[in-house]
């Protein structure tokens, strides 16, 4: 929860999946739905961190103000399903917390029909904004080549024309091999490919993607129990998992978070090592910004979006 603090879900199914490996259990195919909603919503809300934040980094207050206004809806439904604002610990091993009901996903599809129409707000006012193009375009271009050797994933990753996306190329969750979406990448729209505004745009048509993920998810979810029987029963006492390892990694909002797990068959692991995607962007700054502009400088480390929580962790 509190590594990227704003994207819980997403850490708490990334820390799930591989206990899970871990324990040789799957979870229930309504949870893997539920999970699939809950991420994709969690992704929208942290992309309008993104988008709000940038906003201010390049010198426009009203995004932020924009951006806060649908994360606060987000909020509000995520709170509903798991009683937290912020650091939900929904997502479980074995399955979600608590079942969902009709009139809560009846909300969520009605916030995607109002989303939709925020976001073509947000692009008038910022994303063909002629200032923020001068700000960004052509400013902080990450190659793909060095992209790759740096380790960037996520957005920055795909920013620089790399279609790769753990959802659609590794899936983790079974829901995702029956949904269809696009894996936005970065074109040289208004500049250089890799540039900052590239990777600000595949976040904001991510968002999009997301949108349509949500709505198929909600479409398509079966009936059935949201937590692993097995799984129930087990967290009466500590879970003790036989010795063994486990490696799983998920796309989260700012990259690929991985989570590497031994067990020596007691309560608590004896290693527990996580990968985090603002880590590795990070430090493709010692090649981004030597010979920029300061001010450029600022828009270079806000088109990475970092959360520093994760960083350190």
């Amino acid at each position: 929860d509190r590594m990227d603090y704003l994207a819980s879900m997403n850490n708490n199914l990334a820390w799930s999946l591989g206990v899970e490996k871990l324990l040789d259990v799957e979870a229930p195919e309504r949870a893997q739905w539920i999970r699939v909603i809950c991420a994709e919503m969690n992704r929208i809300a942290s992309h309008l961190i993104a988008f709000g934040t940038y906003g201010i980094d390049t010198g426009a207050n009203t995004p932020f103000f924009y951006a806060f206004r649908e994360r606060e809806s987000i909020m509000q439904l995520l709170e509903k399903i798991s009683g937290a604002r912020m650091l939900y610990n929904f997502i479980r091993p074995g399955g979600v917390a608590n079942d969902i009901d009709d009139s809560w996903m009846a909300q969520v599809l009605a916030f995607c029909d109002d989303f939709e129409k925020r976001w073509a707000e947000y692009n008038r006012i910022l994303s063909t904004n002629h200032i923020f193009i001068k700000r960004t375009a052509n400013i902080g271009v990450l190659p793909k080549d060095m992209a790759l050797d740096y380790g960037c994933t996520g957005p920055v990753l795909r920013g620089s024309g790399v279609k790769w996306d753990l959802r659609r190329d590794v899936p983790y969750l079974g829901p995702y091999d029956d949904i269809e979406f696009e894996v936005p990448v970065g074109e040289g729209t208004h500049g250089t490919l890799g540039d900052c505004w590239d990777r600000y745009w595949v976040r904001m048509r991510e968002m999009m993607e997301s949108i349509r993920i949500i709505r198929q998810a909600i479409e398509k979810i079966p009936d059935g129990t949201h937590m692993d029987k097995k799984m129930e029963r087990m967290y009466k006492t500590p879970l003790k998992p036989d010795p063994g390892e486990a490696y799983m990694r998920c796309e989260n909002p700012r990259g690929d978070l991985g989570f590497y797990i031994v067990s020596d068959g007691s309560d608590s692991p004896i290693r527990c090592r996580a990968r985090g995607p603002s880590f590795c962007n990070l430090s493709v700054l010692d090649a981004l910004l030597p010979g920029c502009m300061l001010a450029d400088g600022v828009a270079v480390i806000g088109s990475l979006d970092i959360v520093l929580g994760e960083v350190d962790r």
